[in-house]
Parts: structure tokens; C-alpha cells; sequence
């Protein structure tokens, strides 16, 4: 078997603990939905269950916007119609 000179460096730098562009976008994703999470316990949308489709819509929107929160963003979904199939006769 043949062994190279340059297979050590090459094979040393792969087990650096570097998190790449996908593991940096996933942190931040993460970070931006639990600031809209922050955002939505700061106007009590959990103090009771969600009634209708447009109160959680509202939670869903808010968690979506993030720290767009803060910038004077206020989503509310106002109306929202889901077809519920009725059982057959």
C-alpha cells in the first residue's frame, strides 16, 4: 500500500469542529423562531388555548415574523376558512 506525504494535513483538517454555512443557518433559524415564540408569550397569545383557526394562525404568523416583532410588525390573521370534510351518509 502507498502512502502519500500530503494525506496527513489533508486528512487532520476534517475533524476541526467548524459548523459550515448549513449549521450557521440552522442556529439562526432557530434563534429567530424563539424570538417570535418571546414575541407571542409577550402578548399573552398563550394564556388560553387557541378557539379558532385565525387565533392560531395569529400565534403561527407572529413566531414566523421573529424579531420582525420588534420593528413595529404585528401579524394578525383576521379570518380563515378550512373546509372540514363531512363524513359520508
Amino acid at each position: 500500500m502507498r502512502q502519500y506525504a500530503d494525506d496527513g494535513p489533508r486528512m487532520r483538517g476534517r475533524g476541526r469542529s467548524s459548523m459550515g454555512i448549513g449549521g450557521i443557518l440552522a442556529v439562526l433559524l432557530f434563534v429567530w423562531l424563539i424570538i417570535g415564540a418571546v414575541a407571542a408569550g409577550q402578548r399573552h397569545y398563550y394564556d388560553s388555548a387557541p378557539t379558532n383557526c385565525a387565533s392560531t394562525g395569529t400565534i403561527a404568523a407572529t413566531i414566523v415574523a421573529g424579531p420582525l416583532n420588534y420593528m413595529g410588525i404585528n401579524p394578525k390573521i383576521a379570518d380563515c376558512q378550512v373546509n372540514v370534510p363531512q363524513p359520508s351518509p
